[in-house]
């Protein structure tokens, strides 16, 4: 069969819960695994979403739910986003065209789709905590059922995944951590721990013999069994012969059974791993090696690219649709800055690729920091950068900004140090739903003593708001979206001042920020062809809003504010505070995210159910104008 080729599913047709696997002969599993690459490929082509990730856990995924009876052993997949294997295999094969979209399976677990997703998942090195407190509750409740955490050693750089080892090993439960080592996160793997899973991984020879003597005494009847166990059990002899210098792993010191590394892309011996390790009823630890993107060649060779895709040609591995993103523009601006000023530094937390910091590290390697997944590491990290007379950037999502935000108080703000925050992927990100969506950076971090924040709705304001944050006395925020600037604009300066007003005072005046300008100006266009007296406001600088900001919406008699964001404790009730400060009489109306979480949907689906589209300000408008 041609790579690419797609399947009949012959054998993934008869696969409608976990229990349809124990059916399967070894040569029916890897026609299986194919089967499922194909659907994945063919799925991820179409819908976008994470492929390389789910490509490499195939065979891993198959194994778990031979050995264990989900849902009443509990499988908890750190990220999540490695998760759509087992969605297929938990009943939801038929529904799999519908990954990602509206109405539709989300690419993250969730419990409210199926009881065998226990947790919503979608941040980093959480998944050995929460299952922790999964196998606790099972053993107050008398329950013997297992649990079982799959980590990725991307996830073994974020500081949570070792506050759940260290008590993991304390508790003698019988919990089995699945340790997925790809090499990779969504970039290559940075740091001590990358190198130390290096060296347990080369151990070639110890892997082999293993693996032999597993087999063989496997095949003894009746005692085999017996013999494999109390083999793992006196492992430690046989690694001190052959490992000496590394007489044990830093797992077994924190009160694990280390099991492997094993070939995570054999079901069989996955199989037999899983087996003994459920029968040692304790807490246990089994090293897989995977390939991140295996069975697709464009994203073996090229698995950053393929972690989080959107739409793509099979047989090429080309995007359909590509266009400079806001990303890009700052990617190409933090670079142009650095040549200026060597003080400027650029730090990330394994995302390299994905905040468009790829060239700055290429040019500037000593001022580049990948300081893997952890996000409060990265906050004090660049405290200490700046208060040596440094200026740190650091870019980040805005749904990861949440993970640190002790650190932005506590280093940064209290101390008000030079750091800028780059925040990418603010609002509505869309597909990837609750876990990813950006709408809670402005309500967190405008309630920060001493941060300055910047809300670019255009491409040319990311340079002007970078190079004004980097030359900041203090901490600064620069936020925007994922994807392209509006194509309209407000008004006409070349440069942002702190915010634009556009028309006079006396009708209805529509306040906003950010990529919402571009819709407010199509909104006040069609409207005042209709004879609607409609002014607009744009905010480039949002936190704090200056005396004139708000002097310049006085003279208005409704005000309208549209926020692409969480309403409590967002810009427009600081607005609205504001304007009761001053003595507003008028009416005002904020329209923003209720309290409330956003389940995935394209962007601007999700938009126009909120009324922050075009349509939703023109329909709010023209109603209040003729009231």
């Amino acid at each position: 069969m041609n790579e690419h080729e797609i399947p009949n599913n012959e054998i993934l047709q008869k696969i409608d819960s976990p229990e349809d696997l124990q059916k399967l002969s070894s040569k029916e599993l890897g026609r299986l695994c194919a089967e499922i690459r194909e659907l994945l490929i063919e799925t991820v082509s179409t819908n976008g979403g994470h492929l390389a990730s789910n490509l490499g856990v195939v065979e891993l995924t198959v194994a778990l739910h031979r050995v264990f009876s989900s849902p009443l052993d509990q499988i908890v997949f750190d990220v999540g986003h490695q998760c759509y294997t087992h969605k297929i295999l938990t009943g939801r094969r038929g529904s799999f065209s519908s990954l990602r979209k509206e109405g539709g399976i989300s690419g993250f677990p969730k419990p409210n789709e199926s009881p065998h997703d226990i947790l919503i998942a979608g941040h980093s090195s959480t998944s050995v905590s929460s299952a922790l407190g999964l196998a606790k509750a099972k053993r107050l409740g008398g329950d013997e059922h297992h649990v079982i955490a799959v980590i990725g050693d991307g996830a073994l750089t974020g500081g949570l995944s070792y506050e759940g080892l260290n008590n993991v090993g304390r508790s003698r439960e019988n919990l089995i951590v699945v340790l997925n080592d790809n090499k990779m996160s969504i970039n290559k793997n940075v740091g001590a721990m990358a190198r130390y899973l290096a060296v347990i991984r080369t151990k070639s020879t110890y892997i082999k013999f293993k693996a032999a003597m597993v087999k063989i005494f496997g095949a003894i009847p009746f005692v085999g069994k017996r013999i494999n166990k109390l083999l793992f059990r006196s492992k430690y002899a046989l690694k001190n012969a052959i490992y000496k210098k590394y007489r044990s792993t830093l797992f077994e010191d924190m009160g694990l059974v280390y099991i492997g590394p094993v070939d995570g892309h054999n079901v069989k011996l996955m199989e037999r791993t899983l087996r003994i390790a459920k029968e040692l009823k304790r807490p246990v630890l089994i090293h897989a090696c995977t390939l991140k993107g295996k069975g697709y060649s464009y994203a073996e060779r090229k698995p950053k690219a393929f972690h989080g895709i959107g739409a793509f040609d099979i047989e090429t591995g080309e995007l359909k649709f590509s266009a400079d993103t806001y990303s890009d523009i700052f990617g190409k601006e933090i670079v142009k800055l650095a040549r200026e000023d060597e003080s400027i530094c650029a730090v990330t937390a394994a995302m390299k690729s994905g905040t468009a910091l790829e060239k700055f590290a290429e040019q500037f390697r000593r001022r580049f920091f990948d300081v893997g997944i952890a996000e409060a590491h990265a906050v004090t990290f660049s405290a200490g950068l700046a208060a040596n007379g440094l200026k740190p950037v650091f870019v980040v999502y805005s749904s990861f900004i949440q993970r640190a935000y002790d650190q932005i108080i506590h280093d940064v703000a209290i101390q008000n140090l030079n750091v800028t925050f780059v925040i990418d992927r603010a609002g509505i990100v869309g597909e990837d739903g609750e876990t990813h969506n950006g709408i809670f950076d402005v309500a967190m971090l405008s309630n920060i003593p001493n941060m300055v924040i910047y809300s670019p709705a255009y491409f040319s304001e990311v340079a002007f708001a970078l190079k004004t944050a980097v030359d900041n006395d203090g901490p600064a925020v620069i936020r925007y979206p994922r994807g392209v600037e509006p194509s309209h604009r407000i008004g006409h300066a070349d440069l942002p001042s702190d915010y634009e007003l556009v028309g006079e005072g006396g009708g209805i005046l529509v306040v906003t920020y950010g990529r919402l300008s571009g819709f407010a100006v199509e909104m006040m266009n069609k409207l005042r062809k209709e004879g609607v007296d409609v002014s607009v406001l744009r905010l480039f600088k949002i936190y704090p809003l200056g005396e004139q900001c708000i002097s310049s919406a006085l003279g208005f008699a409704k005000i309208l504010f549209f926020e692409e964001g969480i309403k409590s404790g967002g810009i427009g009730e600081k607005f609205a505070c504001l304007l009761l400060q001053r003595g507003y009489k008028g009416k005002f109306i904020l329209r923003a995210v209720e309290d409330r979480f956003i389940p995935h949907a394209s962007t601007s689906s999700v938009l126009a159910r909120l009324g922050l589209d075009e349509e939703g300000m023109t329909s709010l408008v023209r109603s209040e104008s003729d009231n």
